[in-house]
């Protein structure tokens, strides 16, 4: 999943690069637009992708109802956002599969959690402002 997609680029990389199907995220309906004619331009067949025009924690409070469950999850929001919320429902909401990764884009003075449920950061790369955190999911105990 490619959550607060912009342009999509995340998501059409792992398409790319072997990821069977990507579900794009975002609260724009420019971006949605702007993410289906980058879809088009790279001719990515429409049975591989979903474009969801949405808030990013209406969505996964939508999809944990649903049982839907992803490998991956990039997410990448603007820097001023509360990012508690989406990884509060991420590491309880069973939203990612056991041993899933979520990989998050923020500013490297945005301190998150080592742990959140499920969630358990396996390193954080730090380069200029912006920080990855890369999480991993665990099996419920």
């Amino acid at each position: 999943m490619d959550l607060c997609a912009g342009s999509g680029g995340v998501g059409i990389e792992a398409l790319s690069r072997g990821a069977t199907h990507v579900t794009f995220v975002d609260r724009s309906r420019k971006m949605c637009a702007f993410i289906e004619a980058n879809l088009d331009l790279c001719r990515v067949p429409v049975e591989h992708t979903e474009v969801v025009l949405s808030e990013a924690a209406e969505f996964l409070r939508t999809r944990s109802r649903q049982g839907d469950r992803w490998d991956s999850v990039f997410f990448d929001p603007p820097y001023a956002e509360n990012y508690l919320r989406v990884l509060e429902l991420l590491g309880a909401g069973g939203l990612l599969a056991d041993d899933g990764l979520l990989v998050i884009e923020h500013h490297r003075k945005n301190e998150l959690p080592e742990e959140l449920d499920r969630l358990r950061r396996q390193r954080i790369l730090k380069q200029g402002d912006s920080a990855l955190s890369f999480y991993e999911a665990k099996a419920d105990v």
